[in-house]
Order: structure tokens, then sequence, then C-alpha cells
């Protein structure tokens, strides 16, 4: 149900920015969601086009990128990207692990007319 929260913010931040650039539409938001942010495509899609009825965006289309999660392992030093939920270094099988991506969610460009 954040999604709900999260698709308001989404669309508030996109027609502030188009106003600002006195655009009179939004034809398009690219978000980049990471794999470990919690956030559910399909219902930001959802809750997109119920949302962006009777606004500047009602034509728009949203697009989504999906960042894979990024571990880095605080004993051997290796970075790597997270694979079969296997939450152990590849090297050394530690579980001293510190995430360094996938865990945002953020609106990477708004194209208005």
């Amino acid at each position: 149900m954040h999604e709900l929260a999260i698709t308001q913010n989404i669309l508030d931040i996109a027609i502030n920015e188009a106003k600002a650039a006195q655009a009179s539409q939004i034809t398009k938001i690219r978000l980049i969601i990471g794999e470990l942010s919690g956030v559910v495509g399909e219902c930001i899609q959802f809750y997109f086009d119920f949302l962006k009825k009777d606004s500047i965006a009602q034509n728009a289309s949203i697009d989504f990128e999906t960042v894979p999660a990024e571990l880095h392992c605080r004993d051997c030093q290796t970075s790597f990207k997270l694979e079969d939920s296997s939450w152990a270094c590849p090297c050394c099988r530690s579980t001293n692990l510190e995430i360094t991506n996938g865990q945002s969610c953020f609106i990477e460009s708004i194209e208005v007319e």
C-alpha cells in the first residue's frame, strides 16, 4: 500500500518541476527502482494510471529501470551483485556485508512539452 503514497509523491514532484519549467504537459517519467527498495513497479504503474487523470500528466507514461543490489564484503573487500538471494560473499563466504546499491527509488528524468 505504500506505493500509493510513493506514486503520489512522484506525480507531485513531476508536476511541480513541469510547472517550474513552464511546460504544458508531462509526456514521460523515468523512474529508477532498486532491487531492494521494496517498491513494486506494477503497483506504481497501477496507481500512476489512476492519479494522473485530469492533470498535466494525464497522457504521460512512466518507465522503470530496475537496479540490481550490490554488496561489499567488509572482510575481504570484494564487491559483488546479489545473486540467488545469497547473502554471503562469493569469495570468502562472509556475511559481514554492506549494501552499496539497489535500495533507492528516484525519478531519473521527466519529459515535458
